[in-house]
Parts: structure tokens; sequence; C-alpha cells
């Protein structure tokens, strides 16, 4: 979606910011990025997002002084708006020469095989043996993933049909039905808010994932498990800021969800107690959940935040608050590309499925790259040991919030 106008910007601080990671940033030295840019850490944030003040962007290799550039005749903004603009138009040409199979299939298809493995997870738990009864419930778990991560970022940016009556029923039954959680809030918060405003501090900036009284490792590695119970808990909270129907709509479709998976387990799978079914819906639905929250934490915070007057324009605010992570087969197909390795692409084109990311990324990374702008890539190893370094840091002493971000 499309941002507010906001100032130019250009980088500022060569000393700061020149220095991150042992390579230098773009436009601090006005030397191309590396391939593989790694993300700053949080120990500069607040010294980058000071760093900005209004002037041109560096782009193109040009490096003219702010008034030579006025006295040429160009209009501060015009030239960020521009590189966009041509980013765009090579992005368009390449959506309009795919096919649908390529645009909406192959995510498409990723979707129904996994409703295709359901039957054969349920039945892989009347198992009594250990193997059987654990590929059962990876195999459940990878599904609800799927369907529940996937299924619910595609739809919350209709982005799985072109047609929008297609997309609300694809966005009810993914987000609501499969993952228990409001449509209408989750895309307010992820689409308006959270794209539409990536890493301004209070509205966009992934902060709804800090929970600073949580030590690291807590945090990181125990807390994730209760994302299953504590996803319906906010949905729920949430239903006060929807009209009546959609909130009777959002509870007859969290039940009917929630009921048909135990139901499942209890009249498929042969669990002989409620509690027992409980518990294996609770673990099939946490079975992803690390990776789940490390993603969302790993691919923004600790990277460049703005105050809302000060954000820059949509090309700068994406390339410096977003970060890609490698590519990885099984998150990959649990998630989806644009929230792996693909997620600069999905920030500054989000209509696009998960295939067409991957197939516009080496578009955008060598356009971004040419431009000399920002492409942030880092390892999950490498995210991790960095934010257990400095979970004070990014996740403690981190902005107050003002809206909830972060739902995919």
């Amino acid at each position: 979606m499309p941002l507010e106008d906001g100032d130019p910007v250009r980088w500022r601080g060569q000393q700061v910011n020149s220095e991150v990671s042992g390579t230098p940033l773009p436009g601090g030295t006005g030397d191309p990025p590396p391939r593989s840019t790694p993300a700053p850490d949080s120990s500069r944030t607040e010294a980058m997002a000071e760093g900005w003040e209004p002037g041109p962007a560096l782009g193109d290799g040009d490096v003219t002084p702010r008034g030579a550039r006025q006295q040429a005749g160009q209009e501060p903004g015009r030239h960020e708006e521009a590189l966009m603009a041509e980013l765009s138009e090579l992005v368009q040409k390449v959506v309009k020469s795919s096919s649908w199979w390529e645009r909406h299939g192959v995510d498409i298809s990723i979707l129904a095989c996994s409703f295709l493995l359901l039957p054969a997870g349920f039945l892989c738990l009347r198992s009594a043996q250990a193997i059987p009864f654990l590929v059962g419930v990876l195999t459940l778990g990878v599904v609800h993933h799927t369907l529940t991560v996937k299924g619910s970022h595609l739809a919350s940016h209709n982005a799985l049909t072109e047609s929008k009556s297609w997309g609300k029923v694809w966005a009810i039954f993914f987000i609501e039905l499969c993952s228990a959680f409001t449509a209408e809030q989750a895309t307010y918060n992820h689409v308006k808010i959270h794209h539409g405003y990536t890493n301004v501090i209070g509205l966009g900036d992934s902060s709804t994932w800090k929970l600073p009284f949580l030590n690291r490792y807590i945090y990181m590695f125990i807390a994730p498990l209760a994302v299953p119970i504590i996803t319906p808990l906010v949905a729920l909270d949430l239903l006060r800021n929807v009209e009546w129907k959609a909130a009777l709509r959002t509870l007859c479709c969290m039940f009917l969800g929630l009921y048909c998976h135990y139901w499942l387990l209890l009249h498929v799978s042969g669990f002989q107690s409620p509690w027992s079914a409980l518990l294996c819906m609770l673990l099939t639905r946490s079975l992803l959940a690390h990776p789940y929250i490390h993603v969302n934490i790993f691919q923004h915070i600790g990277l460049p935040m703005f105050a809302a007057h000060r954000k820059p324009k949509r090309i700068h605010l994406m390339s410096l608050g977003v970060l890609n992570l490698p590519r990885n087969a099984l998150l990959d197909w649990s998630f989806g590309h644009s929230l792996i390795s693909c997620h600069v692409e999905h920030h500054l084109f989000p209509s696009l499925s998960d295939n067409m990311c991957l197939k516009i990324k080496p578009i955008v990374s060598q356009y971004l790259k040419q431009k000399k702008l920002p492409y942030n890539e880092d390892t999950y190893a490498s995210r991790l040991r960095l934010f257990l370094q400095r979970y004070e840091e990014l996740m403690v002493h981190a902005p107050p919030i003002t809206e909830l971000v972060g739902i995919q």
C-alpha cells in the first residue's frame, strides 16, 4: 500500500553508519553494498534513526550536494519517487509476462497439498507405535502452519486470487477458521499498519512481539509454545473493535475450526480422553511456533527505526527496515518465500504471491544494489546469536507501542 508522503532523506554520519558488522553501508561511503549485507545491530539503531535528515537520496551513483541538485531544478523527493517507479515498472513487466500458474497456481497447489495430507496425519496418530505417531504429529504440525501462516498471510494481502470477493472468502477461511483470529483486525494490523509504517516507532515496528518482562531464554525458547493459546485470546479481545456481525462470524469460525480439530483427534485419531486430544492440539499447533516468532522479530527489530514525522520515502523505508533470511525448505513451504528469503521483495510489492516474490527477487536485489540502496540479508543462526547477545537492547529497552502490529 502506498505510504504517506514524507520528507526526502539521505544518510548522515559516516563514522556512525559506515561500520556495520564490518561492512560499509550504502550511502556511508558511496560504495555499492556487498552481496550479503548483514543487518545493523541495535547499538547503532538509535543513531541510525537520528542520522536521517532532509536531503536528496543516494542513487545511480549520484552524490551531488543538495544545493547543486536544487540549483539544477530537481525538487526534493522526486528522485526517490522516480526510483520506486522505475523498480515498479521492471517488476510489472515480469508480472505481466507470468502465467496464472506462476502468479497464483504454485502457492494454491501448496495449500491444496497440505489439505490432502490432513487425513494421513490424523490416521497416523491412531498408531500405538512411536514412529508412525511422530510422523502424524509432524504432518499435522507442518500442515497447520502452512494453512495458518502461509495461507493467512497470502489471504490478508489478497495474493491468492485476483478477485476481491474470493479474496475475502479466503481471508475468512484461513485467518478465522484455520488460525482462530479475526480477519478484519489481522488485515488492518498487518497490511495497513505494519506494511504501511514499517519500522516507524509506535506503529509498524513489530513491537507487539517484545515482552520485556521475560528473560531472553524464556522468550526465545519457551514462550512460543503458548502461541496457540494466546492467539484466540488476543482475537477475542480485538473483537471489541469490529462490528457485531463480523464479531459473531469470527466467533463461529473460530469455534468451528478449533472444535473440528478436537473432534477429528477423538473420532479419527482415536484419542481416549479430552485432555490427551487437547495436548496433541497444542503440540501440533506449536510445532513451528519458535521459528514463527523468531522470523517476526529477526526481519525488522534491530534495523533502523524512524519517527512518524521523519520516515523516509517508501523505497528507502523498505530497503532499510526489512531483512531477508536464507532459503529453507521447511520454512519456505510452511511460511512462504515472502516471509523468509523474499521479505524485502514482499514489503516493496505486498500484493504478489510467494512464488512471484521469488521470481522478482533477482531483479529487486540487483536494482537496489545498483542504486546503492541497502539490501539486508543475514542467516537465521546469526540473527539468533545477535538477539541472545543483545536481548536487553533489542527487546527490553524498546520504544513503547501504540498499535498491535506484526500479526501474520
